[in-house]
């Protein structure tokens, strides 16, 4: 993690108070006044360096914070904060799931839960920061959450920070996610939200090269069906900031171009809030890709592309060349006030500009929050609600009291690596490891780490032996953690770290037969083949990295506590082999994903097992001839016929026909996460946007819907699956009547 750095400021709290008695009368401050009208008066006041420096600090390091204006009664404020799954690098926070495990959960719902209550505790810090006149990295309001990037490739270093390899579900979870971090105020923001890294931004991050040089090559349909609509979602959910991305687009670095940043986004899209660099991004213009002169000729460059904000932890920012820039004629000085609006924009939204009795986010306390009884148990449901039961044999789970349970494994009483990047800086006593989990439902516990961490480079083999040996119940705990899989650290394969096979074939050998399950911590997907055919593994459990939470939530899956009943669903494709996938640095999606992979995955796309078992019994649309910009609504019908309660995830499909152009084999078009019980019936109601008939038109260069027949698929699983779970798939179709329409014509 990068260090944090603050700066104290009672002499220049004073100051502010004393000039915003005066400054009460400018027409920026009357709230009566439009944003709009207030932004009109606020701009025309600034000097040509008080914008630069406003697009220079972003409020990190040694650049932190932005210069306060007093003569405007305007104070210093920090951009940099990240909120991916609780307030990172704040001191304590409650920690939720990383990001791939709450994508496995299928449920906006909960990603809308984690948003607010991660805001809620970003806001009780700020008000507590700024009121002892504390300004900190990571303590502004200003969120660069969400990550929205597809998972291209198994063996990415950040797949942790996704939503997985989808662009339809990836953009529902970060409109939720968008709309937590935002709250339900309709007048101010509590925390303001920043979509990233646009775009083309999916590995590699150091294999085979780096990512401050590597070059994306995209084709144009990749690049409309893939790698933009997501954001494109997000832009729509009203965020307020969209960060741009180390590496190039065919070319041209993202922080330079203006196809994206400016054309894309903002023409198209109606963007209105501000893009910000990725650290040291602009920096890497010139001294990584080569794309300009130095410093000077980067600044004119992000300008002309539409960069609003530089965001660096270098002592002399790229921006810092502004004034200088003005000044020669290389930009104009309409270009640096329509630049630094959505600045302040934010600003006021977020209530800074206004009285604190109006917000009623200032009243948000530290003690009230963070940490709560509430947001602790939320952690825990998160957890236990993200877990994918990928193998189950023998109904061994659920349990009740076990006897004597052996749990081994460097992940098994490890606080902090289950917790992955970006950690929120929880204090001790609100973790539990699954070591401490299982302690809660066993009378004895004996326990082998078997390697000092994850890497597992040194193997103690004996200890694992002496673990296993006369018990009534294995947990294996293996997985990987930042030291093996993180931002700034790709895989290089898909295997277990180090000694770690061997050591789970060791437990299962030494275990004698009695019941064996393997608790997987990690993001990426692993080479799990033997234990998967192995019958001596009865059960295997994508458990992803569930931070503070993780005992808890492995006791409440043993038992089927509550939320244990497994409804987690891969959100990616967990290739058989290496084999099966293309190359890092081949941007191309022909045989990727679930969309468009012709091959066998070991585990596929929305995958996952339950406790129980479920029927589909009847499919129904509702209007199945449509228009082609029309959203097509279902009907779905399930009974669960197992024995216990439990979560199911509902997965509607769309199929092409005899397309006209190229189309992906399969595309989710809608998903609902409901609750069942024993022997009853439920209809559940979805809706297919029309947006996920989008395909590409090369001669008219834009995503078009077609008219046509479509099939569509219902169920807990993709249409056609080789690996199979024990329910059913339904199946319907529709037609679109009329002729090819641009979905930039359709509504929003």
């Amino acid at each position: 993690m990068m260090a944090a750095k603050f700066i104290y400021v009672p002499l220049l709290s004073v100051l502010l108070h004393a000039v915003l008695i005066t400054s009460a009368e400018f027409p920026f401050r009357n709230v009566s006044l439009s944003w709009e009208e207030r932004l009109d008066d606020l701009i025309p006041r600034l000097y040509l360096d008080e914008i630069a420096s406003q697009m220079t600090r972003a409020g990190y390091k040694s650049n932190a914070p932005t210069l306060p204006i007093a003569r405007l009664g305007i104070g210093p404020y920090n951009w940099v904060t990240e909120c991916l799954r609780g307030d990172v690098d704040s001191g304590n926070a409650t920690s939720f799931a990383m990001p791939i495990g709450m994508a496995a959960s299928f449920s906006v719902d909960l990603l809308t839960d984690v948003g607010t209550a991660t805001s809620v505790e970003v806001r009780a810090k700020y008000n507590n920061y700024t009121s002892h006149g504390i300004y900190k990295d990571f303590g502004g309001l200003s969120c660069f959450s969400p990550v929205i990037n597809i998972v291209r490739h198994p063996l990415w270093g950040r797949i942790q920070e996704t939503y997985g390899e989808d662009p339809f579900i990836t953009g529902e979870l970060a409109k939720a996610y968008v709309a937590g971090l935002h709250g339900d105020d309709a007048r101010y923001v509590r925390t303001s939200s920043g979509c990233k890294h646009i775009f083309a931004y999916d590995g590699p991050e150091d294999i085979p090269s780096s990512r401050f040089s590597f070059n994306s090559v995209v084709n144009e349909a990749d690049m409309q069906m893939t790698y933009l609509p997501m954001f494109h979602e997000c832009v729509k959910a009203g965020t307020f900031n969209l960060v741009c991305s180390y590496n190039s687009i065919n070319g041209i670095p993202a922080c330079a171009s203006k196809k994206y940043l400016t054309d894309v986004v903002r023409n198209q899209w109606g963007f209105k809030g501000y893009v910000s660099s990725d650290d040291q991004a602009l920096e890497f213009l010139h001294t990584a890709h080569d794309y300009t002169t130095g410093p000077l000729d980067s600044t004119v460059a992000a300008v002309q592309a539409g960069c609003n904000l530089e965001l660096t932890g270098a002592k002399v920012p790229v921006y810092t060349h502004l004034t200088q820039a003005v000044q020669l004629g290389l930009i104009s000085m309409e270009q640096m006030t329509t630049l630094v609006r959505p600045l302040f924009y934010t600003r006021m939204r977020l209530g800074l500009f206004d009285p604190p009795e109006m917000n009623p986010y200032t009243k948000l306390n530290v003690d009230d929050v963070v940490e709560s009884t509430a947001h602790q148990e939320l952690a825990v449901s998160v957890a236990a609600r993200t877990f994918v039961l990928l193998k189950h044999i023998g109904k061994i789970l659920p349990v009740g009291k076990i006897g004597t349970v052996a749990v081994v494994g460097p992940m098994a009483d490890s606080p902090y690596d289950p917790f992955g990047d970006y950690p929120p800086g929880t204090s001790r006593e609100y973790i539990t490891t699954a070591r401490e989990g299982l302690m809660k439902i066993a009378y004895k516990v004996k326990y082998a780490g078997g390697c000092d961490d994850p890497k597992c480079d040194k193997y103690n083999r004996n200890d694992v032996i002496n673990a296993v040996t006369d018990v009534d119940f294995v947990v294996v705990c293996l997985g990987t953690g930042t030291s093996v899989e993180s931002e700034s650290r790709d895989r290089p394969s898909m295997d277990l770290p180090g000694s770690q096979l061997q050591l789970l074939q060791d437990a299962v050998k030494y275990a004698k037969g009695r019941p064996v399950v393997l608790l997987l911590f990690n993001a990426g997907p692993l080479n799990v083949t033997w234990a998967d055919e192995s019958p001596d593994v009865h059960a295997i459990v994508e458990c992803w990295l569930p931070a503070q939470a993780a005992g808890l939530a492995v006791a409440r899956f043993m038992t089927n506590g509550p939320d244990g009943n497994p409804a987690g669903r891969l959100p990616f494709t967990w290739p058989a082999s290496m084999d099966d996938v293309p190359p890092m640095t081949n941007y191309s999606f022909f045989n990727r994903s679930y969309r468009y992979f012709t091959g066998t995955p070991f585990y596929p796309f929305g995958y996952g097992l339950s406790f129980t078992e479920f029927t589909y019994d009847k499919v129904v649309v509702s209007n199945p001839l449509l228009k082609p910009c029309d959203d097509m609504h279902v009907s779905v019908t399930l009974t669960n016929v197992g024995n216990y309660a439990g979560d199911e995830v509902i997965q509607v499909y769309i199929g092409w026909p005899g397309a006209v152009y190229p189309v992906p084999k399969l595309q989710l078009g809608a998903f609902l996460r409901v609750q069942t019980t024993p022997q009853n019936q439920i209809t559940n109601y979805l809706t297919v946007p029309a947006r996920v008939r989008a395909v590409y038109n090369g001669q008219a260069d834009t995503l078009i819907v077609q008219p046509g027949k479509f099939y569509l698929y219902a169920g807990g699983q993709q249409p056609g699956q080789k690996r199979r779970i024990s329910s059913n798939v339904l199946t319907s179709a529709f037609t679109v009547v009329g002729s090819m329409t641009k979905l930039s014509d359709c509504p929003p």
